[in-house]
This record gives C-alpha cells, structure tokens and sequence, in this order.
C-alpha cells in the first residue's frame, strides 16, 4: 500500500511537466563526417535534451528537449562552444 501512495504522488507532478519542443539549428563550419558527431554531442551534454539529429547535407540540428531544463539560447551557446556557431530557425 505504501509504495501505491508513493506513485500516486507522483501522479500529478508528472501531469505539470512541460511538453517537449523541437527546434532546429541552421549549424556553421560543418565540413566534414566528423563534424556532426561533435555537433550531436555538444548538444547531448545540455540537461534537458532528449534527441539531437544532426544533417550534415542540411547543415541542421534537429533537437528535442524539455523546456523546464533548457533553451534554444542553450542549445545554441553549446554549439557555438564547440566550434559550430548556430541559430535557431524560425
């Protein structure tokens, strides 16, 4: 019975969490098959991303993240950081 009332706690804090958002990245200076790797994990060290696709061919980063955690001004600054200057599309 306790570990039923501890769930149902959580419940509703799980009903207040913010719904994921999407942005893209228009990404810089990706020239290479390598640099997409270093783009992918610059953004996976940001707290609150879920998913990083990254398009070389496009030049973009397509991110999903949780907006209570982070930013697209975030996303951009770890990028940037990394050596790949970007913008978010909007």
């Amino acid at each position: 019975m306790r570990s039923f009332a501890s769930i149902a706690l959580l419940l509703p804090l799980a009903a207040l969490a913010a719904a994921p958002k999407t942005v893209v990245l228009e990404v810089q200076n990706m020239t290479c098959s390598l640099c997409p790797i270093a783009v992918k994990k610059s953004l996976q060290q940001v707290p609150g991303v879920a998913e990083a696709k990254v398009d070389l061919e496009k030049k973009t980063a397509t991110v999903t993240f949780d907006p209570d955690k982070a930013t697209p001004a975030a996303l951009v600054k770890a990028t940037t950081d990394a050596g790949f200057p970007s913008s978010a599309r909007t």
